[in-house]
């Protein structure tokens, strides 16, 4: 998937634009907000404002909070939904805490999303350059994506390390537009 910011509007694009497009490597786990200033542009923003006509404008601005490693705004917005969209983004951000089997109950309440075949391919390629067969991907299993995380943050620099966050940046590109784009 090719993740253009400017599909989401001109605020989307402009906040995306303070630290890479869309297009950042997450780490594996949580850190500091990396942007104060999208921080403070998004803390005066209703997501039905900046998502118009978005059937998940929470859930979307869960996950543009999540980018920008806002972990708390996020979390208050992922923990209120009551959609498959806001359990994935719960789910996202445990395993980003480091709380997997939170993080699992997340998963398992989603339960298979659509957006889960779009992930998969994407989740090949990047194995595929990365030569790691040992996550296999003939259906996509967020499970095995938590296992393989988990593994990856063990070993800080490695080749699994980057290969789970360019998963982790496919999938975050993609249930970001699965909630962002406007309802067709």
């Amino acid at each position: 998937m090719e993740f253009n910011p400017a599909k989401y509007g001109p605020e989307v694009a402009r906040v995306l634009a303070l630290d890479g497009n869309g297009n950042r490597l997450l780490p594996l786990r949580l850190g500091p907000c990396s942007s104060e200033e999208a921080r403070g542009i998004l803390a005066g923003q209703k997501p039905q404002e900046l998502f118009q006509g978005s059937e998940e404008p929470d859930a979307a601005m869960a996950g543009l909070l999540l980018y920008f490693s806002c972990f708390e705004e996020a979390h208050e917005l992922a923990n209120s939904g009551s959609t498959a969209e806001a359990y994935l983004w719960h789910a996202i951000l445990h395993r980003l805490e480091g709380d997997f089997g939170n993080s699992a109950y997340w998963f398992r309440k989603a339960r298979v999303h659509p957006m889960f075949h779009e992930l998969r391919e994407a989740a090949a390629k990047v194995l595929l350059q990365h030569r790691h067969a040992e996550f296999r991907v003939d259906r996509w299993d967020p499970f095995a994506f938590l296992s393989f995380c988990e593994r990856a943050r063990a070993q800080p620099g490695s080749s699994q390390e980057l290969a789970a966050q360019e998963i982790q940046r496919s999938e975050w590109q993609i249930l970001f537009d699965y909630c962002a784009r406007p309802a067709s």
